[in-house]
């Protein structure tokens, strides 16, 4: 009994410990674990990690832009090597007020613009290099695309933020370019005086730096100090070549933009970091609160970004420190990251993008949406469309509080963030009432971060339906910001139920909201024989249906509509009632509610693989043959042997002429992207041929179809397909889908 007695007083003594060190903990923005802290302790420390002022500001930006304009631009290219000659860069106009205009259109507040990207090409007039705009024929030399943004952000009240690449392809290249040229680290002032050139702001820096960090800091601080306020610095983490060990002084870089641009963040360091994914997936928990192995104010070394998991608590209890860093959900709009084409580059349409934006917004993230501008310096009208109309969704749905005037704590309903109720170990539920009743199918939390972390784990909203509490929406954390999705409901009283939490956390805002439901969008599957269904399309990243996706809701008297022959579907064209026959070609369909017309689903398919044969493949993984690289079925892949050729032949069953091909990789496997290749032809099916080389980029972060138009019609019966380059130096080779497209 003294012993039971003696371990309870322990336990008891423990829980007073851990109750008086939470009560003493500060809020700050990075927390160092101590050695021997409990798992208590720990979790304590987490719900008093709190974002910065810039970084809060960050996340109220909630949805923003990029853009990359360069010379892959014009040579259609998602990397260039460095080695473009500036005069490529053939712009003739140039329309940023007509880019801020559609950005204001869709609710976006800030544009961070590519003025270098991995090239080394740059955007503005800078004094450090030839590589770039002065050296092009766009207005004479003298057209600074980066100045002509800040003045249009400034006419229409947009942020602006700068993307400046580590990377430079040029200063590899070039005989004496700068970086990895193995020069000493000796002081160096920044910025370093040209004649001719004096700069407005006389602030100077002292750095011991080698060369290219040198050039790399001059370049920072003009685009930091001749444009105007600059509120996000973009440091992008791709290294497309190195050289001469070459290593980046970040420690001077952020001394030199927290001095020139104190109220900036930065991407890919202290502040914001990726998401993991280019396709616009979110996760299902996007904690914001990270572990780190190392002091993140000096680290080397950063979480891995791509795991589904950053943030749980089994994560945080083996950190050294935890720090806020919020997470951008980037994607673009077309397939790529620049212009290519109006014609082949696909476009998400108003559901995609408007679903990403409630996914990545309401999912305690910010949504960085790129638009690239064409080669007659504008958005293209299909992009600018898509815009306007996510814009219209966003304000309809979020612009109206279905819960202003109701009843319940005043702090929460007052839609301030700065206002909260914390909450206490016998308060977990809040309860709201109307005055009339309301049909919502949103529902929209935050938690008060600045003062008091992200702190719920698990909470349920329930309505008043038929005289009983009916549960409509349950989820895992909030955060900055959690939208809740789920099928309509009409209702005067609202209960949300906080299930756990690291503490108590502090309720800052609920709203509810209603988003009319458009026709949806559409997608087609075939099948190795040319049947063709035509359904409402779902979504790859895995999140839950029924209502959730804003794009999935069928309606009942929902039609839809087709053609084969290039023209845009209506009402007067082929109905859908069963799947049809499609050899080859283009299809192009339409739903359509009430008269309302949903967005064009439009899909390129090949040959039809009935007759195909497999002649051979350098070998196959068990459950990955080689067959079903042809199969018809994008949810299998061909997974190749470590060693060999890497190469796949198919005896197409007849001679066809072939204008190209779509490789499609799968999209959940990562090691086997086909990033470069070569295309034969045989006449004999043994004896091959070279006729076409390609390449694709950056499948590892956007696994999604790529297509590869031929110089010229290809005449063939047997055709083989060999790997030159697996992304990321892999070993095998995993296909999807092969597909060749006919004349």
């Amino acid at each position: 009994m003294r012993k039971l007695i003696f371990t309870l007083a322990l336990i008891t003594s423990f829980i007073a410990n851990a109750v008086a060190q939470n009560n003493d903990l500060k809020s700050q923005n990075t927390i160092a674990i101590e050695p021997g802290d409990s798992k208590a302790t720990i979790i304590a420390k987490a719900s008093h990690v709190v974002p910065t002022p810039n970084q809060l500001s960050a996340l109220k930006n909630e949805f923003i832009a990029f853009i990359h304009i360069g010379p892959n631009t014009f040579t259609r290219m998602e990397w260039g090597n460095g080695k473009e000659d500036p005069k490529i860069f053939d712009l003739k106009e140039l329309h940023t007020d007509q880019w801020c205009q559609a950005m204001k259109s869709a609710g976006m507040k800030m544009v961070i613009i590519t003025v270098k990207h991995h090239d080394g090409f740059v955007l503005w007039q800078s004094r450090y290099t030839k590589h770039g705009i002065m050296s092009s024929n766009f207005e004479n030399g003298k057209g600074d695309i980066l100045k002509n943004l800040s003045a249009s952000c400034k006419k229409y009240g947009l942020k602006l933020g700068i993307y400046l690449s580590p990377a430079d392809l040029y200063q590899i290249e070039n005989p004496e370019g700068l970086y990895g040229n193995l020069s000493k680290v000796t002081t160096r002032t920044i910025p370093r005086e040209v004649a001719g050139r004096p700069f407005a702001n006389q602030t100077k820096f002292k750095f011991d730096v080698d060369d290219y960090n040198e050039y790399f800091l001059n370049q920072l601080f003009e685009v930091l100090t001749e444009y105007g306020p600059v509120d996000e610095v973009w440091f992008d983490g791709a290294h497309p070549k190195t050289k001469g060990g070459q290593k980046y002084n970040y420690q001077a870089w952020k001394e030199l933009i927290h001095t020139l641009a104190p109220k900036a963040v930065i991407f890919g360091k202290e502040d914001i970091r990726w998401c993991g994914n280019e396709a616009g997936g979110t996760r299902e928990t996007e904690w914001n609160v990270l572990p780190y192995s190392e002091n993140p104010d000096t680290a080397a070394h950063f979480p891995d970004l791509t795991d589904t998991d950053l943030g749980s608590n089994d994560k945080l209890y083996k950190a050294k420190f935890l720090h806020y860093q919020q997470a951008e959900t980037n994607t673009s709009i077309r397939e790529g990251w620049f212009y290519r084409d109006d014609e082949k580059q696909k476009v998400r349409s108003a559901d995609d993008v408007f679903d990403i934006f409630e996914r990545s917004v309401g999912g305690n993230s910010t949504f960085l949406l790129n638009i690239p501008p064409n080669r007659n310096g504008k958005f293209s009208d299909e992009d600018v469309s898509v815009l306007k109309e996510v814009g219209k969704r966003i304000s309809e749905t979020y612009g109206n509080n279905l819960l202003s005037g109701a009843s319940g704590p005043e702090a929460i309903l007052d839609q301030d963030i700065n206002t909260f109720q914390l909450l206490n170990d016998k308060q977990k539920n809040i309860e709201i009432s109307t005055a009339k009743p309301i049909t919502i199918n949103r529902i929209v939390l935050q938690e008060a971060i600045a003062a008091y972390s992200e702190r719920v784990e698990q909470h349920q909203v329930e309505a008043w339906v038929n005289h009983k509490w009916q549960k409509i929406a349950e989820a895992t954390n909030i955060g900055y910001k959690r939208i809740l999705r789920f099928p309509e409901i009409t209702t005067s009283k609202l209960r949300l139920t906080i299930l756990s939490s690291r503490a108590n956390p502090a309720m800052a805002t609920i709203s509810a909201h209603y988003y009319r439901t458009r026709p949806p969008q559409l997608q087609f599957a075939r099948d190795i024989n040319g049947l063709t269904t035509i359904s409402s399309k779902t979504h790859e990243f895995g999140w839950k249906p029924h209502g959730e996706n804003a794009t999935a809701n069928l309606n009942k008297g929902i039609e839809i509509y087709y053609t084969t022959d290039g023209s845009v579907p209506s009402a007067s064209s082929n109905k859908y009632s069963a799947p049809v026959q499609i050899t080859k070609g283009e299809i192009k369909a339409i739903a359509i509610t009430n008269k309302e017309k949903g967005p064009l689903a439009t899909e390129t398919f090949g040959i039809v693989k009935k007759d195909w044969n497999l002649l051979s493949s350098d070998g196959e993984k068990a459950n990955h043959t080689a067959a079903m690289a042809v199969d018809a079925k994008k949810e299998t892949y061909w997974l190749s042997n470590e060693d060999g050729q890497h190469q796949i032949a198919i005896d197409l069953g007849s001679t066809h002429n072939l204008t190209g091909f779509i490789y499609t990789p799968p999209a959940n496997f990562a090691d086997g992207m086909l990033e470069k290749g070569i295309l034969q032809t045989s006449n004999d099916g043994k004896n091959w041929k070279d006729v076409e080389t390609f390449g694709f980029g950056n499948l590892i972060n956007d696994p999604t179809p790529r297509t590869h138009y031929f110089k010229n019609v290809i005449a063939a019966k047997y055709v083989q397909l060999k790997a030159v380059t697996i992304a990321g130096n892999k070993k095998t080779l995993a296909i999807a889908e092969l597909d060749f497209l006919e004349k």
